[in-house]
Parts: structure tokens; C-alpha cells; sequence
């Protein structure tokens, strides 16, 4: 393969991955801001207050999301191997 594919199969796995990653994090990000406000509230500092709901809306999101994420991801991986098949 030359350097201009490969950059740009590189590329195009980092668009996967950002594309699949987006919404669990994005998740996690929200979850993790609402604790912290209420943990500021109530002034309630225990670890397992922060990480039940963030494990729980990880959990819920790959349940909601997951076949989606491992479509996405077969079809990359899929178009890269047919990509790298014509190249050799």
C-alpha cells in the first residue's frame, strides 16, 4: 500500500472510532456532571455515589447503542480488508 492510503485508512479509522465512541463518552460526560452538581449539593463525598450512575448509564448506553457500535465497526472493518485486498 502506498503512504497516501494507508494515511488515509488511518484516517478513516479514527472517524470510525470517534464516530462510535461519541456517545458513550458524550454520556459519561453528562452523567458525571450531574453527580458532581449533586454531589456539591448535598455535600455526600462517597466514592460508590459517583460511580454507580456512571456505571449504570455505561451500561444502559452499550445495551441502547451496542448493536449500532458493532455495525459500524464490522462495516470498517470489512471496507478496510476489501480496500487492503485490492492493494496487494
Amino acid at each position: 500500500m502506498d503512504p497516501a492510503a494507508v494515511g488515509a485508512l488511518w484516517r478513516e479509522a479514527a472517524m470510525s472510532l470517534a464516530t462510535v465512541g461519541a456517545p458513550l463518552l458524550g454520556a459519561l460526560l453528562l452523567s458525571g456532571l450531574v453527580v458532581g452538581i449533586l454531589q456539591a449539593a448535598t455535600q455526600v463525598n462517597d466514592p460508590a455515589v459517583s460511580f454507580l450512575p456512571r456505571l449504570g448509564v455505561t451500561v444502559a448506553v452499550a445495551w441502547m447503542l451496542g448493536a449500532w457500535m458493532a455495525e459500524r465497526m464490522a462495516g470498517f472493518l470489512a471496507h478496510s480488508i476489501q480496500r487492503m485486498s485490492g492493494r496487494f
